[in-house]
């Protein structure tokens, strides 16, 4: 059985998860209490990971770190979610450096600083971080315009990592999707509709709490 490390705020987290019930993985969630610091603690990166972060997936004695890197070991793995042929796996493989580097990124430190920050964020740091948002959300929806899914005509591991952080409450961010971006939008409730879905506040550890700002 599959060990996922992770809380439930964390959308990495439930990319894994949502991978591992779609491939009907057994798994076992282990909680890390990122909102009160164990990750930032020396003996927790010691032990655990030294960047800092969860996911960890354990397979057996094998320890993996980074969602990206997950999701490609589980895809291989499991011979699914990667693309048909190698054109359309290198495809996967830029669409998760996008995700990683921009898509993702963005968003998750925007909400983070929204809804979870020790202070109250900083206008201009966010209005920042909304340009950069606004831009890459305008990429990802002009390409699924034409498009069910994000390469080729099926869900690949590239859907799983940009939906990763999509299906948390609206309240956490205030970045609206579903007018704005009428295309993802739709992506979206596309891949809601694959077997394995369930919302991360329902299968990830930890509790739910209030946006603070």
């Amino acid at each position: 059985m599959y060990r996922l490390h992770g809380f439930c705020q964390s959308g990495n987290t439930f990319k894994v998860a949502f991978l591992l019930r779609a491939l009907g993985q057994s798994w076992e969630p282990v909680f890390v209490d990122f909102m009160h610091g164990v990750t930032r603690e020396a003996q927790w990166r010691e032990v655990e990971n030294e960047m800092g972060e969860v996911p960890i997936l354990e397979d057996g004695p094998r320890r993996l770190t980074q969602s990206g890197l997950i999701l490609s070991y589980l895809a291989r793995k499991h011979g699914a979610f990667c693309g048909a042929g190698e054109d359309e796996q290198h495809e996967v493989l830029r669409w998760l450096l996008f995700d990683n580097h921009k898509f993702t990124s963005y968003f998750a430190s925007y909400r983070f600083m929204k809804a979870f920050g020790a202070s109250a964020p900083d206008p201009s740091v966010m209005s920042w971080l909304r340009g950069r948002l606004d831009n890459a959300f305008t990429i990802v929806n002009k390409h699924l315009e034409a498009r069910r899914f994000m390469v080729g005509g099926a869900p690949t591991i590239a859907d799983f990592s940009l939906c990763g952080y999509l299906y948390y409450p609206v309240e956490e961010s205030e970045y609206e999707v579903e007018t704005r971006f009428p295309h993802i939008h739709s992506w979206l409730s596309r891949v809601q509709a694959l077997p394995g879905w369930a919302h991360p506040y329902e299968i990830l550890p930890g509790e739910r709490v209030a946006p603070k700002w």
